[in-house]
């Protein structure tokens, strides 16, 4: 677990979502596993968005191999959150990502996790350099 509560001003990209009546769970709020579609539709926007992810058609894929969330607050639909991105370690095939969860407009985050993307040759599944534009938008995201 985090030293303290992640702050917004510690995160480079942040892509807005709203929750949805399914999201909650029988206690009310937002259930655990959320997050990680959360987390999940932030890194793949940007990915596709700003680093021409070709999800469809392309040779290289990223394949989850890790991750983990910690939770400060809970947050309940209908709610406006924004997941706040950033990379922790990017290496030769894969990139280690950090996210956040912030209620819109609130700077300590709700929740704090972190996942593992290998590329990967999409016919061989065997890890592969990250391309060229992919690693410069990745490369944005570095702290």
């Amino acid at each position: 677990m985090p030293d303290s509560t992640p702050l917004r001003a510690d995160y480079r990209y942040f892509q807005p979502i709203t929750t949805r009546w399914h999201d909650n769970d029988a206690y009310g709020h937002v259930n655990n596993v959320t997050y990680y579609s959360f987390f999940d539709t932030a890194v793949n926007t940007y990915l596709i968005e700003q680093g021409g992810l070709d999800i469809h058609d392309g040779e290289v894929v990223g394949f989850v191999v890790s991750s983990a969330c910690d939770y400060f607050a809970s947050i309940a639909f209908p709610e406006r959150i924004e997941i706040g991105l950033r990379v922790g370690k990017l290496g030769n095939s894969s990139v280690q990502y950090e996210l956040a969860v912030f209620k819109a407009g609130e700077e300590e985050a709700c929740a704090a996790g972190r996942f593992v993307h290998v590329f990967v040759d999409r016919a061989s599944n065997q890890p592969v350099p990250i391309p060229g534009i992919l690693r410069e938008a990745l490369q944005r995201l570095v702290v």
